[in-house]
Parts: structure tokens; sequence; C-alpha cells
């Protein structure tokens, strides 16, 4: 049931097996940050128009490297990447730092507080590269 729920986001796997969800729209991102547990991270690019992304199973402490890796991933989604090919500057928050407040487009939260991170632009093409490689397999 649970891995059902998981397909209608995107999902990656950081080097350690953890598993990462991201949204694929407005309605989507509303969703995933909806089922965001409140003490497991999400990240979104400081710039509007990237997915939300949700790193799973915080029951064992989740390192740098695997919050980089998911920022990685989220900004290779973002609008900020498709249009910049820069570095992008990504927020990192916990679920429970998230709030929906009333007349919020569809997809918009208000973080109360945030960590950044920068990725840096050629981790983000190298993360492009091995996509690519696997889809060829």
């Amino acid at each position: 049931m649970e891995a059902e729920k998981n397909r209608k986001f995107r999902q990656f796997f950081t080097s350690s097996g953890r598993l990462v969800l991201c949204g694929k729209s407005a309605e989507n991102n509303e969703e995933l940050v909806s089922q965001a547990g409140t003490n497991e991270i999400v990240l979104h690019t400081k710039a509007s128009g990237s997915p939300f992304c949700n790193i799973k199973e915080v029951e064992k402490k989740v390192n740098k490297k695997e919050v980089y890796e998911a920022g990685v991933f989220c900004a290779k989604y973002s609008q900020d990447w498709k249009h910049n090919h820069k570095d992008v500057e990504m927020h990192v928050f916990l679920g429970k730092d998230t709030h929906k407040t009333q007349g919020m487009k569809t997809g918009m939260f208000e973080v109360k507080k945030h960590k950044t991170l920068i990725i840096k632009k050629q981790d983000i093409e190298n993360f492009e590269e091995q996509l690519e490689k696997e889809q060829e397999k």
C-alpha cells in the first residue's frame, strides 16, 4: 500500500538507500508536504517553481551527504535549474516547519525556519548524466 502511494511522486534513493520523494506539480507538491512527517526533512529551492522533496525514514539520523544528494535531485527538476543552469540555492527544513495559510495558492507553503544549502552546477550535471546512462540500460 505504501509503495503504491509513493508512485505518485518522483522517487530517488540516496547512496545509502534512503528513499526521497519529489513532487511533480503544484497539486502533487501539496500532497507531498501534507504526507511529510513532522521530523522528516523537506527541501525546496529558494526560487519558486520547484518541486518539494521529502527524505523518508527518519528513524535513523539523516547525514549531510544524504541531504545534499536529495538537494541535487530536487534542484534537477526545478525551474531555477531549467532556466539558469547555475548553482541552485536550496532551503532545507522539517515537515513541522511548514504552514499553509488561507488563500495561499496550491503548492505554496510558508516555512518557519530553514537552512540554506548550495547545490553545485557540476553535481546537477553529473546527476543528469547518471540518469541518462541508467535510462539507456
